[in-house]
């Protein structure tokens, strides 16, 4: 008899252990679910994609690494409001946008990316641009600049990416954010961004520009051109 108890007492305690150890697995896999790191995607919606390191270093200082607890993104200039934003009031208080556009660079490679980002002018409409600014200057944490009239920044829904091929941007390229300057120069696709500025100086030239770069910067224009 005492045999069959102590079997007995064997056998739930090792059923209980069983359905102790199961749920404990259920609770870890269904309430607390890892997170494994994004990866980078080849292609989208059939098209093929450019990678990542497909990209040449040829920013003016190297590249910048930017505490994001600390970034804000200004929008200065001939405004009603000037705001500032951190990095994640603009990622989630704005509406965001994919975009396949191909970068094609002065020194002759092209990168096709799927960009993902927050338009340009819904920023700039947060801040109620003045009815003479017509020219937006970008500046960048490692104080390049470039500019772009208004007008094509709104009528081309530029996006200022924070992502590429499904990835935030590495700080090589970028990070926190990049202009997606489509149908212009790489050199209009200013990295780093760290101010947007309204202006009505339509002859304002950023860094490339001052020194003998087109300041429309089309692609199907010579960058030389003026």
């Amino acid at each position: 008899m005492k045999k069959l108890i102590v079997v007995a007492i064997a056998f739930f305690t090792t059923i209980s252990m069983i359905v102790i150890a199961l749920m404990g697995c259920v609770g870890n896999n269904v309430n607390n679910p890892s997170e494994l790191e994004p990866v980078e995607i080849n292609e989208y919606e059939g098209q093929k994609l450019s990678s990542v390191d497909d990209f040449r270093e040829n920013s003016i200082k190297g590249p910048q690494y930017l505490d994001i607890g600390s970034y804000q993104l200004n929008v200065s200039g001939l405004v009603e409001k000037p705001k500032s934003y951190s990095y994640d009031e603009i990622i989630g208080e704005n509406q965001n946008y994919k975009k396949v556009v191909t970068l094609n660079c002065v020194e002759g490679w092209s990168a096709t990316i799927l960009w993902e980002g927050v338009l340009v002018k819904d920023l700039i409409a947060k801040s109620g641009p003045l009815t003479d600014a017509n020219m937006v200057i970008f500046h960048a944490y490692d104080g390049y600049t470039t500019s772009l009239p208004l007008e094509y920044i709104a009528e081309n829904n530029i996006i200022m990416a924070h992502k590429m091929n499904e990835i935030s941007l590495p700080p090589e390229r970028g990070f926190p954010f990049q202009l997606v300057a489509e149908s212009k120069w790489g050199y209009k696709w200013i990295k780093w961004v760290t101010e947007i500025e309204l202006s009505d100086d339509v002859n304002y030239k950023g860094y490339w520009e001052s020194r003998g770069y087109s300041n429309k910067a089309d692609l199907d224009k010579g960058f030389f051109e003026r």
